[in-house]
């Protein structure tokens, strides 16, 4: 990046701050803060082990230092400007979660759009929320666009507080499936058989969340699939699992048919084929129910997070703190892009085009000197594709 692209970056970012009003999080005097800024050069070097304290008032701080990024810790501390982590006396920290797009299973780089990437990541992130607020009933979440490629989730209950990194390792474990076991997921009782008959043992899918529910969704929505078809596609259907022939096939379309109450109730012990099967939806309920998040981030204590409000240096977008209702409807392409870059134009440099997707419309960039919305300008130099020209 050249200086005047830089001199002009931090000269906006800092007329962003002047303009906006910043909230901190909570106990932001118990935090370490950190920052970016914007230096010659390729190598970023962050600023850290301070305190709000030694920063000051934060919106001068930000006005005054206009940094590429600024971030706060997850963890409290005693002593949040010290040198050492040791020396800071951890007291606490927030349970975090990041969603980058670049590590969804779900997007294929180089062929997803920017926008396509950021709307799977929504679509992750809802699952992380049910996870969140279904499985474990938390209460105090905070939801962040982080104005690059994802989400985070600050999660504040007090019972999280305090948890060490082995026990978020265990949440993360569970909302990714890691090491989920089919058999936990199982209800057993032993049933009076009638007359002389010997006692059967009856399984049962816990169909009432977590997942056993997704594992008997995914096993349910197959059994209406499956009943929709007719005998011989059904039949074929089902021969296409692993040790199912002819035979169990035509017991297990029986099965289906004869037992639907059954099958709704968790019961898959109608039969041994229906058994296996359920088995295997659990793997699949693991592979596209899980919230695949940055795992490091969740079991960190000590994380330095992206502070709500702020710019970020990579795109130019706002790190956006959004209420659980406005999740659904929000568009970070268009409601990300600041207020300040919006109504002009700039002229620059573009040395690598393509299509941009940005506050609400379509941008086919070619190379060379160009006049362009500031908010598309600027995002292509933050990103690397271009340079500022004098006007």
């Amino acid at each position: 990046m050249e200086e005047r692209t830089r001199a002009y970056l931090r000269g906006r970012f800092r007329d962003h701050y002047r303009r906006t009003e910043i909230t901190p999080p909570p106990a932001a005097n118990e935090r370490e803060w950190g920052y970016i800024p914007w230096t010659e050069g390729p190598d970023t070097t962050m600023v850290r082990h301070r305190s709000l304290l030694e920063l000051g008032d934060l919106s001068e701080f930000l006005v005054r230092k206009r940094p590429q990024h600024v971030y706060f810790s997850a963890g409290r501390f005693r002593d949040p400007g010290a040198s050492s982590m040791h020396a800071k006396d951890w007291q606490s920290a927030d349970l975090v979660f990041d969603l980058d797009a670049d590590h969804l299973p779900s997007v294929t780089l180089g062929e997803d759009s920017y926008a396509e990437m950021l709307a799977k990541c929504k679509d992750a992130l809802f699952r992380l929320i049910e996870f969140l607020e279904d499985d474990f009933g938390f209460e105090e979440l905070e939801f962040v666009f982080s104005g690059g490629r994802g989400y985070h989730v600050h999660v504040r209950d007090e019972n999280v507080l305090h948890l060490d990194r082995e026990h978020r390792r265990e949440i993360v474990d569970y909302v990714r499936g890691i090491g989920m076991d089919y058999e936990e997921l199982i209800d057993t009782e032993t049933v009076a058989g009638l007359g002389r008959k010997t006692p059967t043992e009856r399984r049962t899918l816990e169909i009432d969340g977590g997942w056993g529910a997704r594992t008997h969704d995914h096993l349910m929505a197959f059994v209406e699939d499956l009943l929709a078809m007719d005998d011989e596609d059904a039949l074929e259907r089902l021969q296409e699992f692993d040790g199912i022939g002819e035979g169990k096939a035509t017991a297990t379309l029986n099965a289906a048919r004869n037992n639907r109450e059954q099958l709704e109730a968790g019961n898959v012990t109608v039969h041994t084929a229906v058994s296996q099967l359920a088995e295997r939806f659990a793997s699949q309920a693991v592979e596209r129910d899980n919230a695949p998040i940055d795992e490091p981030v969740t079991t960190d204590t000590n994380r330095l997070i992206r502070l709500p409000g702020s710019l970020h240096g990579g795109s130019g977008l706002k790190t956006v703190r959004l209420e659980r209702d406005e999740l659904v409807e929000f568009d970070p392409l268009d409601d990300a892009v600041p207020e300040t870059f919006r109504g002009h134009e700039i002229t620059v440099d573009v040395t690598r085009g393509g299509e941009v997707e940005l506050g609400g419309d379509s941008f086919t960039v070619t190379e060379g000197d160009q006049s362009l919305p500031e908010y598309v300008a600027v995002f292509l130099m933050a990103r690397g594709r271009a340079e500022k020209e004098k006007e």
